[in-house]
């Protein structure tokens, strides 16, 4: 990106008229309203290209699976917002989905990141995927970082979302370079940290999108868009029954002081 030179003011994306809308060159109420799924819009929004069958299909089962996790971070974060300002539910999801990030939610990014790097030197190398995976592995190890991917708090010994996402790729002929250096990263990343990680839904969904021509920039987006409808969804039950405020209180009552004693209380 040039940031702060001279260049062209230019968009593909969209153009409108004062009696009609095209997006990447579709006639938008013509011919996408009632024509393509949200899913199917996305992808041609984001891309510029005609989604495929797989791509919409998966993106559609990813969306599904990371839209729901119970009352996590970005869970905890929007209800209190909404609990303190009940008139801002852009504010609230806006601070649901700020944490996105290495850790929460924005791990596919990261995923891929380490799936196109195998792939990549394993060709250059002339390597098998497994012989690329020791090695990346055991770089990452001795680095003390965490691999991306990998790893649930929850989930043991499997994802079972990586497991159906990845079972699908397979059922519809979808696996193709990625996918396979994920499944052959994940036994050796359970020998070299000597304990279960499992491929999480980041992984799986870093593997699946790339093999599919996804691009690597917007892999954080899949997650963004899927928990955004998850926020919703809390929002309104906030709204309804609202426990915002018992999550903050409760937060508080479990955190022990340990600062200075306050004033005439040495």
């Amino acid at each position: 990106m040039l940031i702060g030179k001279a260049g062209a003011l230019k968009s593909a994306i969209c153009t409108a008229d004062e009696t009609s809308i095209a997006v990447r060159g579709r006639d938008l109420c013509g011919d996408l309203m009632g024509g393509m799924s949200f899913s199917g819009f996305f992808l041609l929004h984001l891309t510029g290209r005609e989604p495929t069958a797989d791509q919409t299909f998966f993106l559609d089962a990813m969306l599904v699976g990371l839209a729901e996790h119970g009352v996590t971070p970005s869970v905890q974060a929007a209800r209190m917002t909404l609990a303190a300002a009940p008139e801002s539910l852009q504010g609230a999801v806006a601070s649901g989905i700020a944490g996105a990030g290495s850790v929460v939610l924005g791990a596919a990014e990261e995923a891929g990141r380490l799936l196109a790097r195998g792939v990549g030197e394993a060709a250059e190398r002339c390597e098998t995927d497994a012989a690329a995976a020791r090695r990346i592995a055991g770089e990452i190890r001795a680095a003390r970082k965490p691999v991306p991917g990998f790893g649930h708090p929850l989930h043991r010994p499997d994802d079972p979302r990586a497991t159906r996402l990845l079972a699908l790729a397979h059922e519809r002929g979808a696996a193709g370079g990625h996918t396979r250096f994920l499944e052959a990263l994940a036994p050796v990343v359970n020998e070299v940290w000597q304990r279960n990680l499992p491929v999480n839904i980041n992984g799986a969904i870093a593997a699946i999108m790339l093999d599919l021509d996804f691009p690597m920039e917007a892999l954080r987006g899949v997650p963004i868009l899927a928990r955004t409808a998850g926020l919703l969804g809390h929002l309104y039950e906030e709204s309804q029954r609202p426990i915002g405020f018992l999550l903050a209180h409760h937060a508080e009552a479990a955190v022990e002081y340990d600062g200075a004693p306050p004033p005439g209380r040495e």
